[in-house]
């Protein structure tokens, strides 16, 4: 799993989600990506997922890049604690993601089985994606 190697602070708050990328929104390392279309956390557990599913579909030809990492830290309380008493631990870590996004990226497969690793990639994640092509890629949209 993807995890930070150490922080400055255990704890962040939950933060809001507006806009669209401004960062991150573009094909850069392969030929043929996977962008958000819509606004969400993604987990590492969702991420390795996903990248799992990409290069079993390619059959480890071509390579896959990850473009996302899980920075934020989501707490939760123990099931049976009483309300007070301050915030939970660190439960997971979560990649913040906007519209636009460009999450993950493959380059030396043809464009039938880039579709079909995105496909599958993009069935393990928790948002809307689409199949993006190098220089033919677009904003999201609010």
């Amino acid at each position: 799993m993807l995890m930070p190697k150490r922080v400055k602070r255990r704890k962040q708050h939950r933060g809001r989600m507006k806009g669209i990328a401004t960062k991150g929104n573009t094909v850069t390392y392969g030929t043929y990506g996977l962008a958000a279309d819509d606004r969400g956390w993604i987990d590492s557990k969702q991420i390795e997922a996903a990248r799992v599913a990409m290069t079993r579909s390619i059959k480890r030809g071509g390579k896959v890049f990850i473009k996302i990492f899980p920075h934020k830290p989501v707490s939760k309380k123990p099931i049976g604690v009483r309300m007070g008493s301050g915030k939970g631990a660190p439960e997971y870590w979560v990649a913040v993601v906007k519209p636009g996004r460009v999450m993950f990226e493959i380059d030396g497969v043809t464009e039938e089985q880039a579709k079909e690793a995105i496909r599958l990639a993009s069935h393990k994640l928790p948002i809307k994606c689409k199949f993006v092509i190098k220089g033919q890629e677009s904003g999201g949209e609010q």
